[in-house]
């Protein structure tokens, strides 16, 4: 199943009566980056256009949830969470073999690191403060509001989501890992009580999720809204921290071993300190747990995308198997976080 070419003749067809201005002579250029919903740079000589797609196959079951993704984002479109424009969403899976939807493309700067490489200090100190206005801002919309009440269940949101990623990493899992098995009893067995917190959440926020201005710090887009729903903002906030505790490099992009006061980059207190200041609260409890929970979702995740490459249908192959080494270090620092839980 090839998940690398798209099918520009039927996505034209399908966009001609449905996209106004679209000009039907168009090429698809795959996105090398992301592991879940295959991407495409659609270009047409009026103008750009973003593709995100379903991956082709047997999928587990509420993965790659395109129609989400294209609700949350056209509900947030012109809200103080910077977000692409969506124009159409296409249900039909005879159409190229799966669901898909058009956006606008946004066109600056994405950075696959933290470090920022070749940016200076106070313009990497300024996009992350921007990335910590985006977060508190998202944490602060009124979901009723903006139509979104029903986009997730209520209820304990980390009891739920620790029951979610448990069966999706038993449905892909391909090897026993001791650490991930130990990590997910200390979470079922030491979680903390609903504190009745419920705000929309983006699910993976980082800034490899994020595009910022091509000559400014600004956030223009927040990315991949795959995994967002109703649920706890600490989630979001811990999935920052989460990353910011790997390994640096291209293949942990995280800040470990970082001098990050000599890179204009803030400490893990320091940017919880600005979120917390930014949406009024005196501090975050349990905040160990949460991102012990992030490191376990996210080797769920990565667990999933190794057995998409050993069926033959991830979206960018050769990664997804360097990735799938790392679920052992994803539970192995998850339960470091919640040893240092208070």
């Amino acid at each position: 199943m090839d998940t690398q070419t798209l099918d520009t003749a039927a996505v034209a067809a399908f966009l001609k009566d449905r996209l106004p201005g679209f000009d039907k002579s168009i090429e698809a250029t795959k996105f090398a980056g992301g592991q879940s919903n295959p991407t495409f740079l659609l270009q047409t000589h009026a103008r750009n256009y973003v593709l995100r797609r379903k991956p082709l196959g047997q999928l587990l079951k509420s993965a790659h949830a395109v129609d989400r993704e294209f609700r949350v984002q056209k509900a947030l479109y012109g809200s103080d969470v910077p977000v692409a424009k969506m124009h159409v969403l296409c249900q039909d899976p005879a159409v190229i073999g799966s669901d898909f939807y058009v956006m606008d493309q946004v066109v600056g700067r994405n950075f696959n690191e933290p470090t920022m490489d070749g940016v200076g200090n106070e313009d990497r100190s300024a996009i992350i403060s921007d990335m910590n206005r985006v977060l508190a801002a998202l944490h602060d919309i009124d979901v009723d509001a903006v139509g979104l009440s029903d986009f997730g269940p209520p209820g304990h949101y980390l009891e739920r989501q620790v029951g979610r990623w448990t069966k999706q990493y038993r449905a892909s899992e391909t090897q026993n890992i001791p650490s991930m098995n130990k990590l997910i009893e200390r979470l079922e067995a030491d979680m903390p009580p609903d504190d009745g917190q419920r705000t929309l959440v983006h699910g993976d926020y980082r800034i490899d999720n994020m595009i910022f201005e091509t000559e400014g710090t600004r956030c223009l887009a927040v990315l991949d809204w795959e995994l967002s729903t109703i649920g706890h903002p600490y989630a979001d906030l811990a999935s920052v921290i989460m990353q910011w505790q790997l390994p640096a490099g291209p293949q942990g992009r995280g800040l470990m071993g970082v001098d990050r006061a000599g890179l204009g980059l803030p400490s893990d207190a320091e940017f919880v300190a600005s979120y917390c200041e930014r949406r009024g609260l005196d501090r975050v409890d349990r905040f160990g747990f949460f991102v012990a929970f992030c490191f376990f979702r996210m080797g769920a995740i990565i667990q999933g995308v190794l057995k998409r490459a050993i069926d033959g249908n991830a979206s960018n192959p050769e990664r997804a198997m360097q990735l799938g080494a790392f679920v052992p270090v994803f539970a192995d620092n998850g339960l470091q976080a919640l040893n240092n839980d208070k």
